[in-house]
């Protein structure tokens, strides 16, 4: 066996020029993986990272667990919390993970269909009787919010309009400058962080009051009803009201950044409607109760799980995770030493195929417009391509976006649009559920257009992807 490469290094020592480059220019690691190889190390205002790309390295760091933990920067660690399972490690991560799951198990996704349904056909409704332009992010931003506050957690009316406003100011601030000075967006977040706990608090105290009442409580709270802690003990309350702060963003941010991922890319490419739109009005709607989690999995709707990978390829809702090495990994093939930072990129890696030989496919970076507005290839525009078209279809380009290629087979690609291994994003399984259903719901039923033309689809990455300008849509019709 080859002894392991010692760990490229861009020679940034404060990392402020490297800080510059990584918000303000798209292709920062892609360039840097183009010269430096999969693993590299830099530093971004002081603090040293390792970035990853690529199923080889992935690979390697998901398979030694023992060997990591998981880490996020100052300013998350603050607004998530210290009791937050985000920032636990161990046991006390895994017992608290096991409570805040059974808010996203299959049978809680099952009593949660028929709510988000009723959601889909509210914004469906709204949507063919606007007579202007309406901000689809912001109603898909609401849409995702109502669902974990009022569907999940039970919320209603004042509570959940509180807890939206608020969740905006905080969500913004994550991964900011963490000053919390006067004025300044982390200092705005703490405040409203200190709001939402204790509304949290409240609506957990009058949950149990229900409870003890014997009254049918809304949502999924009675779920989380015994939890434990590693001890073996029963979670205090200051617990599991950070537990629920994490579930309403991981319930929320990543499920709104992939709806309107979608919805953009779907409407920038028109061309490729009469491809999925004929499977996507064949689909039953509403579902029946009993199978709405899953009437619209990959065998009912191919084409719809197609173009949903594919978007999630080019513009994962979590573009990258963090782990900390707790001893000396090798990660394809390179040694990176205990007590490094290690960032998987996974933005990159979905724009870079890895060859069966160890040569590498390198797709160049991209321009933040290009990232935003995809090319479409002669074999995406095609209507009539299917699943034994790849013979005629041109050399595969990863920069486009084509979802044919995921009919194709394997795509040689490690897609974890919402990260990976026992720290995967918790709201996962439910993002997939609205996707899926809002999809068929609205557009199956709906015709929508960009309106004006030129609007900013561009897409701002922080915290999670969306397009600028707020996708401002028209609808033209029914279905």
């Amino acid at each position: 066996m080859d002894s392991p490469r010692p760990l490229p290094r861009t020679g940034a020592v404060t990392g402020v020029l490297e800080a510059l480059a990584f918000f303000r220019d798209p292709g920062f690691a892609q360039k840097r993986f183009a010269q430096h190889g999969n693993v590299f190390a830099t530093s971004l205002l002081g603090q040293p990272l390792v970035f990853i790309r690529g199923g080889r390295a992935i690979g390697d760091l998901l398979a030694q667990p023992d060997g990591c933990e998981g880490w996020w920067p100052v300013s998350v660690r603050e607004l998530l919390g210290s009791r937050s399972l985000a920032n636990r490690n161990g046991p006390d991560h895994r017992a608290r993970r096991r409570v805040v799951g059974q808010l996203f198990s299959a049978a809680a996704l099952r009593r949660y269909s028929p709510g988000i349904v009723a959601l889909v056909d509210e914004l469906t409704t709204e949507l063919a009787a606007a007579s202007t332009p309406v901000s689809l992010v912001d109603r898909l931003r609401r849409f995702a919010f109502s669902v974990i506050a009022t569907v999940v957690l039970g919320l209603e009316g004042d509570d959940r309009e509180a807890l939206f406003h608020d969740f905006e100011i905080w969500t913004r601030a994550l991964f900011s400058v963490p000053l919390a000075l006067p004025g300044t967006p982390f200092a705005k977040a703490l405040q409203a962080r200190g709001r939402l706990l204790a509304r949290l608090g409240e609506v957990l105290r009058r949950s149990r009051e229900r409870a003890a009442a014997g009254e049918p409580l809304a949502g999924g709270l009675d779920l989380l009803s015994g939890g434990l802690d590693e001890a073996g003990l029963p979670l205090d309350d200051a617990d599991v009201v950070e537990q629920l702060l994490l579930l309403l963003f991981a319930g929320y941010e990543t499920t709104a950044s992939s709806l309107s991922c979608l919805m953009t890319a779907l409407l920038q490419h028109p061309e490729l409607e009469p491809w999925w739109r004929p499977e996507l009005e064949a689909l039953p709607w509403p579902p029946a109760p009993e199978q709405a989690a899953s009437a619209y999995d990959a065998a009912a709707a191919p084409k719809l799980s197609a173009l949903i990978s594919e978007v999630m390829r080019l513009n994962p809702p979590v573009g990258g995770f963090f782990r900390r090495t707790t001893r000396e990994l090798v990660l394809d093939g390179v040694a990176v030493p205990a007590g490094q930072v290690v960032q998987v990129a996974l933005a990159a890696s979905n724009r870079y195929r890895e060859a069966d030989s160890g040569s590498a496919v390198e797709k160049p970076p991209r321009s933040e417009q290009a990232a935003a507005t995809t090319e479409v290839t002669p074999a995406s525009a095609n209507p009539g391509a299917t699943t034994s078209d790849t013979s005629s279809q041109p050399p595969d380009d990863l920069a486009t976006f084509r979802p044919q290629r995921h009919l194709a087979g394997d795509t040689g690609l490690t897609l974890l649009p919402f990260g990976g291994g026992e720290r995967v994003c918790l709201g996962k399984a439910l993002a997939e559920l609205e996707i899926r259903l809002m999809a068929v719901g609205l557009l199956g039923r709906l015709q929508l257009q960009l309106l004006p033309k030129d609007q900013d689809l561009s897409l701002q990455l922080i915290p999670s992807p969306s397009p600028r300008g707020g996708l401002r849509v028209v609808c033209d019709g029914r279905r």
